[in-house]
């Protein structure tokens, strides 16, 4: 009875690990300067705890259900609507950070290359953590 239980395990164990999203250190790397500049400059605010008329920026997975929409057009950061924001001058409306210009023209670019190269982001779900001080906006 015992070598019959034996091969159902390793089925099991063999078809969970089919099932999880394999990680990959490669592309957690070449999203890592994107992952910063949204840590540092939007999740404060497009985290766990936004308003419910904010577009959600708390994981990839939130990140991913607005790639392919208007907030961010792969390839095109100039008409993705996140990127417009954060390029925005202060005094216009619905710029971001919404008081002061907290994104530094390196950060800028690192968010255009990132559109431009496809705005992709690892497979496996990454969580995202506030990073410095809040912004002054809040």
């Amino acid at each position: 009875m015992k070598s019959s239980v034996l091969p159902a395990y390793c089925l099991v164990a063999l078809l969970t690990s089919c099932l999880s999203t394999p990680t990959n250190p490669a592309d957690e790397q070449a999203f890592a300067p994107v992952r910063v500049v949204l840590e540092t400059n939007c999740v404060h605010c497009h985290g766990d705890n936004r308003l419910s008329t904010m577009p959600p920026i708390n994981d990839t997975q939130a990140l991913t259900k607005l790639i392919g929409t208007s907030w961010i057009v792969p390839g095109k950061p100039e008409l993705s609507r996140f990127f417009q924001v954060v390029t925005f001058p202060d005094t216009l409306p619905g710029a971001m950070p919404p008081s002061g210009h907290a994104i530094s023209k390196q950060e800028v670019e690192t968010l255009r290359t990132w559109i431009k190269a496809g705005a992709k982001v690892p497979p496996q779900n990454l969580p995202f953590t506030p990073r410095g001080e809040m912004p002054r906006s809040i």
